[in-house]
């Protein structure tokens, strides 16, 4: 037994106890250094790794937990924790098998999806399940066991209508904000569209993260459906209410190790469209030599696979093969982005055009799926929506449903990125873009990231601004422009 003293420590995801290196238990219980261990309170109880220290930040008699620990425990400073011997996890055994490519049941990936969830799953032990299933080393009904697996342990919205629409792209290009135009547009016409979207894994910015620079995102289960009673539509985080919680799990260990499965991709996407009640769903695959999807068979590969797994588990999937070969608009990261939407929803003269294309299609297909109308009829309905202003009328008034509406600001300090060759842009880096958005701040920062001017088959003199880097601190632009000295053919000119 130990009395819990609140010692501050943030370790992420990871449950983590501090004891004393000199405690008694140490000895007699033969606990060392990350061994993983029961800590028990009040009838609840979740593992953690041990971490021994040698100073003065805890008295004999005293254990500290992680901040992340604390919540899960649910226990406060001077409360009383029981440590014991940890049994075994019965589901790493799955893991195991899975590393050496045995094929897993229904149950195995229910077993491990709830360990995972109740915390039962060290980072490692996250990892190694990662890793087992990346590549192409899961079969479709395994995606299928997966995905039903990461619904059933997480929270389900419910709604009253009989359809309910959503979009989803599978990411990979820089600025592809569409997410916040489509939602407008159909939610002027009617359709109920509850979008909750994630936090950048990977890129400069997640929609989560560019809503955020305007209005509140982190939103209930019951306020999301108040604001959709009132306005047909929310842009809220997905994470903030649990819809699939294992897999904002999953992907803080992809997000470390800079992968992404194709079947946990598929899994994640729909387990939390079907959480959160869709019925018919839009996919957008961008496929390009630098996008996420780096061919067109590779996109015609995923396409069948949400169409597999979302007939599986009750979703009517539309997809989109689109070109993914540049960046979308010209702001990378989310207040940068957030000005692009607002200037395509404002119908600006100069709004990104690429952007605005983009959204209309994929709103005009959501269009053409609830009216039952031809493609060119549901993109002209779109278009006609979005020229008449109805769709930013209908943005601010979800953003003020949600919270409030604000008009975000670009980071303080900038640098540009002159052309030293006249020449027509041939070719474009997506992931190269990304890091520099990432290396100047984004999207910690909410101001920091690229204005982007250069797009395929534009013609450029030397001296042309090809991108402006904004950053919110000067320490973030010196180490971007240390960057740029060492890369190489981010922009093609010939």
């Amino acid at each position: 037994m130990f009395t819990l003293r609140n010692i501050g420590i943030h370790s992420s995801h990871e449950n983590t106890i501090f004891i004393r290196e000199d405690s008694p238990l140490t000895h007699s219980e033969g606990f060392k250094v990350l061994t993983r261990v029961f800590v028990h309170f009040n009838g609840s109880k979740i593992i953690a790794t041990l971490n021994t220290v040698h100073s003065n930040l805890l008295k004999e008699g005293e254990a500290g937990l992680s901040e992340e620990a604390m919540i899960r425990l649910n226990v406060k400073d001077g409360d009383t924790i029981v440590v014991k011997h940890l049994q075994p996890i019965s589901s790493l055994s799955y893991v195991r098998a899975k590393i050496y490519g045995k094929e897993l049941s229904e149950t195995a990936y229910q077993e491990i999806i709830k360990d995972v969830v109740d915390g039962l799953y060290s980072n490692i032990e996250l990892a190694a399940f990662v890793t087992a299933c990346a590549g192409n080393n899961m079969k479709i009904n395994e995606m299928v066991y997966l995905t039903k697996a990461m619904i059933s342990v997480g929270q389900q919205i419910k709604w009253e209508q009989a359809v309910i629409f959503d979009k989803h792209c599978v990411g990979g290009l820089p600025g592809n904000r569409t997410t916040p135009i489509v939602v407008s547009i159909v939610a002027v016409a009617g359709l109920i569209i509850p979008k909750t979207s994630s936090k950048a894994i990977t890129s400069p910015a997640g929609t989560a993260d560019m809503m955020e620079t305007i209005t509140k995102v982190n939103l209930s289960v019951e306020e999301i459906k108040e604001v959709v009673k009132k306005e047909n539509a929310c842009l809220a985080w997905g994470g903030g209410v649990k819809l699939s919680p294992a897999d904002d799990l999953l992907i803080y260990v992809e997000k470390a190790l800079d992968i992404d499965s194709e079947a946990q991709m598929v899994a994640s996407v729909l387990s939390k469209k079907a959480a959160a009640g869709s019925t018919d769903v839009v996919i957008d695959i961008p496929y390009g030599k630098t996008a996420k999807v780096r061919s067109h068979e590779e996109a015609l590969k995923l396409k069948y696979y949400f169409e597999v797994v979302g007939e599986a588990i009750g979703l009517k999937i539309t997809v989109l093969i689109t070109d993914g070969s540049q960046p979308v608009g010209r702001g990378i990261g989310p207040a940068l982005e957030a000005l692009d939407v607002l200037a395509v929803l404002k119908n600006e003269p100069d709004a990104a055009a690429d952007l605005r294309e983009r959204s209309t299609l994929i709103a005009g297909k959501l269009l053409e799926i609830a009216h039952s109308c031809s493609e060119a009829e549901g993109k002209k309905m779109a278009e006609d929506i979005l020229a008449s202003g109805k769709a930013f009328e209908k943005f601010k008034a979800i953003c003020k449903a949600q919270g409030g509406f604000n008009i975000p600001e670009k980071g303080e300090y900038t640098f540009d990125v002159i052309s030293d060759v006249d020449g027509i842009v041939t070719e474009i880096d997506n992931r190269k873009l990304a890091r520099i958005a990432k290396l100047a701040g984004a999207p910690k920062s909410p101001g920091a990231g690229i204005i982007f001017y250069a797009p395929l088959h534009k013609k450029v003199s030397k001296g042309d601004v090809l991108y402006s880097i904004y950053a919110e601190g000067k320490g973030q632009l010196e180490y971007v422009k240390e960057y740029l000295k060492s890369v190489n053919h981010l922009i093609v000119i010939e």
